[in-house]
């Protein structure tokens, strides 16, 4: 239903059971898609739940309810018919008005359809991706921006603004890791030789670097200064410097082609350089919540339900990496992010007790729960039936970039951001995919199916449904803009199952919003369209009958604006022809 169908339902349903008990009434009404199409468009089991209470038989207490709502909406062209099935359940059928009301909302409100305005005082901060500036972005960067990206357009579709951060990790053992392998390739050796450091990273990037380093090239990330290579292979500080840049510029390509943009990024260096992660520390002391032992300084997390007490600043005066952490995220709440969902693999999972105890004793006044975090697991690369686990480009895994290339059908080798159509193709793969389950379930991503033009490629199935959509208008040759058919002829069940699909779309962004789950987005688009192709064999919709066939068609342009609404949220396009 729509949410005002919903309302007015729900309010009848209410008044009837305070009139049916004969006193307030301060539950809740319950208002649920049948599992069986043929029982209706909405199932409430009110009687149920009020019998025992009420000491009345459920079935008659249902026949109460069900008289006193056709009481109330008498007139009001809602309801169709309210059936009682079984020992008091109740099925309400709604009328070929209020489904041509659906029809028409989709149509008159388009692309807004289905979602909230925007409210000035609901601010969420959403930090995805996040990488090292070590190497490329790998598959499990590549589930997260289809996450954040995803959950990103959800709560905006739900009045929600929306600041999108990348955290960048420039600071640490990492950094000292990368700038020593750059430099070691700098020097003339390569994994393998006796001199090549044991911990370096192996990868062909670095040889890349390494290169342009020793030319005196320049490089610029696009929210940073431009670094200026000094070619000298001794000056460490200078490669890592530019090996950083480098980098995080490899990281902008990256996204550029994953269609992924930020509000910001932050890097972890300057929480040292402005002295927040001090005060941080400092904030923790005064709070009485630390202690220090064996020359380290430590913090009593376990007062905040942490499974043990931790080290804050290491007998070498260096800071554990959950401090800066502790430190960014009084940021983000001083920034006015009252809310704050943080997207990363479930290796941080250990993390999660850490933070919060750390912004709890800052003291602050930051609340319990902050923040709330989403924590996906690995991604699988399948290619030709064989798995995939290395890069040459990346030395040992598969990158972001390379994924898109092959879904699109590209060599790896290949520039693939300069074929529009390839680059399309294999993104729109991508994101659906890494969207299409739950975050917390393991994913295996095969090539071959996403390459597959076939009903078993999930986001082929979806477009193509679109597609056909548009095939028939243009088949018909009329303005589709003025269509404005007689939508009380759609009385087919492949026509109402399409209806009430329609109906839902708003129900599944308020329900991806509050779950923080864009997956459910993605099963509903897979739905939309299987009704769609369901209806498509059912019904012919270029009928003689120029009643009928305006009826489908205003129909069908209905749907078709909801499947573009939908992949829209996914950050997938909806091609018009296929």
């Amino acid at each position: 239903m729509l949410s005002n169908q919903r309302e007015i339902l729900t309010q009848a349903f209410a008044k009837a059971a305070e009139l049916a008990l004969g006193q307030p009434f301060n539950g809740t009404v319950t208002l649920e898609k049948p599992k069986d199409a043929s029982h209706g468009d909405v199932a409430c089991n009110l009687a149920m739940q009020l019998a025992k209470p009420a000491k009345r038989n459920p079935r008659e207490l249902a026949q109460a309810l069900v008289d006193s709502v056709n009481a109330q909406l008498a007139g009001s062209g809602l309801v169709q018919a309210i059936d009682i099935a079984g020992p008091g359940f109740i099925n309400v059928r709604l009328s070929s008005k209020a489904h041509g009301e659906v029809i028409a909302q989709v149509l008159a409100q388009g692309q807004q359809f289905g979602r909230k305005p925007a409210s000035a005082d609901k601010s969420v901060l959403i930090e995805f991706v996040s990488a090292n500036p070590t190497g490329p972005l790998h598959v499990g960067h590549g589930r997260q921006a289809a996450l954040g990206d995803a959950l990103s357009a959800v709560m905006r579709a739900q009045g929600w603004n929306v600041h999108k951060e990348f955290y960048y990790n420039d600071a640490g053992v990492q950094i000292h890791t990368l700038a020593v392998s750059v430099q070691a390739r700098a020097k003339g050796f390569k994994p393998g030789d006796a001199q090549w450091p044991e911990s370096a990273y192996n990868g062909d990037y670095i040889a890349d670097i390494a290169a342009d380093f020793l030319a005196g090239k320049q490089v610029q990330a696009a929210d940073g200064e431009p670094v200026q290579a000094s070619g000298n292979a001794d000056d460490l500080e200078s490669i890592r410097q530019f090996a950083v840049a480098y980098l995080r510029a490899e990281q902008d390509l990256d996204l550029k082609a994953f269609g992924v943009q930020f509000d910001q990024f932050y890097l972890e260096s300057s929480l040292y350089t402005e002295g927040k992660v001090e005060e941080a520390v400092n904030a923790m002391v005064a709070s009485g919540k630390t202690f220090e032992e064996g020359g380290a300084l430590w913090l009593r997390s376990t007062d905040y339900g942490d499974d043990k007490d931790r080290v804050m600043r290491k007998s070498d005066g260096g800071y554990t990496y959950f401090v800066p952490d502790v430190a960014y995220h009084i940021s983000k709440f001083r920034r006015g992010f009252g809310k704050v969902i943080n997207i990363q693999g479930t290796d941080h999972h250990g993390t999660i007790a850490r933070v919060r105890a750390g912004l709890q004793a800052s003291g602050f006044g930051i609340p319990q729960g902050y923040p709330d975090y989403v924590l996906h697991k690995m991604v699988t690369v399948m290619k030709g039936g064989q798995e995939v686990k290395i890069s040459k480009r990346a030395g040992s895994y598969v990158t972001l970039r390379d994924l898109v290339c092959w879904s699109g059908g590209v060599d790896e080798g290949q520039p693939i951001l300069g074929q529009v159509e390839a680059l399309t193709k294999g993104r729109d793969a991508v994101r659906f995919f890494l969207v299409s389950r739950k975050a917390d379930t393991e994913f295996v991503f095969d090539v071959d199916l996403a390459l597959s033009q076939s009903d078993e490629n999930p986001v082929y199935y979806v477009q193509y449904a679109h597609a056909r959509i548009h095939s028939i208008l243009d088949q018909w040759g009329g303005n589709a803009a003025g269509l404005n058919g007689n939508t009380d002829l759609l009385t087919a069940p492949s026509e109402l199952q399409l209806i009430r699909q329609l109906a839902a779309y708003g129900d599944v962004l308020a329900k991806s919003a509050d779950e923080l789950a864009p997956h459910h987005v993605a099963f509903y688009l897979r739905d939309l369209a299987g009704a769609f192709h369901t209806f498509y064999n059912a019904e012919r919709v270029l009928v003689d009958d120029e009643a009928l066939k305006q009826a489908r068609l205003t129909l069908l342009l209905a749907v078709a604006s909801v499947i573009s609404n939908g992949l829209n949220v996914l950050g997938v396009s909806a091609p018009k022809r296929m």
